[in-house]
């Protein structure tokens, strides 16, 4: 079977980039190795992403974010950020960017089905599943995968597959990563009272706590912690969690009672020493990992995935071979470095608030209040959250695609 781009993984960032060469009318293939999503579940999904305005525009190119259940959406217009050890903070409006809002929170399973759906409907796409790539062979003029039940043929062979990503081992593309030492726990929650659609996040010394404001007066909560905190806070009953929760926060919602269950997962940071090689791209996670405390991992992937699907539509359009590295590099030369910028500022943010050392301490809550007293400088750090720094994607500008 003869594609002209198999993408190996569904997820997030694989499903999107499917969805966008697809509707740009080229043959695209699909490796996922697990069964389609059941339908949503009245009880909240642990897993949430901030998702930006920009990536907003992405999905709305690719036609999916209107299919996104708006009554699990949750909105937020302002950010209150502040230091455990000090007086530093700062305030974020949307407004003072001229902007309707700074991002949606979503449950990633809600966005998952919405793919799967638009998949579904796309001619030019078929999705292998449940499949795993088990061989990878790079010819002159195309690449050949090797699957349990198939064996297929594109010009160009994408690795969305996660941060332990199978088609990167096969290309031989090696990384360089590392733990933070951190895990982040996640759950959801109900606050006495509202969340007045503002993202809030309190800096501590093992690491930020984050309430992400979800529908009503539900929020999502992300706190990131040392190992050991981390399991014993998943150990505790709900009353005992909620009392820590709310403790931590400063009680800044009222008392809080928690919804659902909870989970952990380790936070490591890896980038690729190559985003491209002869017949194949790394997108998303594949290609690199982020501390979560800025909720900009997923964000940074749409992006990869957008740019990502702009060069291979313009390559196309010229003619050209999608697949030859050459005309992949521009890709390359677009989002690693910019990747690269991204996973070193925030593990720097996560160094800075993690000090305990007092003239850090002092230097990050000087900071904060200096940036919220600066107007501009407030804004140019509202357009960069928002997705709306530097060099975009067609897709990342406009719902129009292609």
């Amino acid at each position: 079977m003869n594609y002209d781009v198999a993408v190996a993984g569904a997820g997030l960032v694989g499903a999107t980039l499917a969805c966008a060469l697809a509707k740009a009318g080229l043959r695209v293939a699909v490796i996922e190795a697990s069964e389609p999503l059941p339908p949503m579940g009245e009880d909240w999904e642990l897993r949430v992403s901030a998702i930006t305005p920009a990536s907003e525009f992405i999905l709305r190119g690719i036609d999916v974010w209107d299919a996104l259940p708006c009554d699990r959406m949750g909105v937020f217009r302002e950010m209150h950020v502040w230091d455990a050890t000090g007086g530093g903070r700062v305030h974020f409006d949307a407004a003072e960017i001229g902007a309707e809002a700074l991002g949606h929170i979503v449950e990633n399973g809600a966005v998952q089905r919405a793919l799967e759906h638009r998949m579904a409907s796309l001619d030019t796409l078929k999705v292998f599943r449940p499949d795993t790539v088990e061989d990878l062979l790079i010819e002159r003029d195309r690449a050949t995968l090797r699957l349990g039940g198939a064996r297929l043929h594109a010009r160009l062979v994408v690795a969305a597959d996660g941060s332990r990503s199978r088609l990167r081992e096969l290309a031989g593309i090696a990384c360089d990563g590392g733990d933070y030492g951190q895990e982040a726990v996640v759950a959801t929650v109900l606050t006495e009272r509202g969340h007045a659609e503002t993202a809030w996040q309190r800096f501590m010394p093992d690491g930020p706590l984050a309430f992400l404001p979800l529908p009503g007066r539900f929020c999502s909560i992300v706190w990131s912690t040392l190992p050991e905190h981390a399991q014993a806070l998943l150990a505790q009953s709900d009353e005992d969690f909620a009392d820590a929760l709310g403790q931590a926060f400063e009680w800044r919602l009222g008392r809080l009672e928690t919804v659902g269950g909870r989970a952990a997962f380790p936070l490591r940071h890896l980038h690729a020493r190559d985003y491209v090689g002869e017949r194949i791209a790394l997108v998303g996670d594949a290609a690199h990992t982020v501390h979560p405390l800025a909720g900009q991992g997923a964000n940074l992937g749409l992006q990869d995935a957008a740019a990502l699907a702009e060069v291979v539509h313009d390559t196309c359009s010229r003619g050209r071979d999608p697949g030859r590295r050459s005309n992949l590099r521009r890709y390359e030369r677009w989002r690693k470095g910019r990747n690269r910028l991204m996973q070193e500022g925030l593990s720097g943010f996560q160094w800075l608030f993690s000090s305990r050392l007092e003239p850090v301490r002092a230097a990050r809550n000087l900071g904060l209040s200096t940036v919220d007293r600066l107007p501009p400088l407030k804004r140019l750090f509202m357009r960069y959250a928002s997705g709306f720094g530097g060099d975009l994607p067609r897709m990342a500008r406009s719902p129009r695609w292609p």
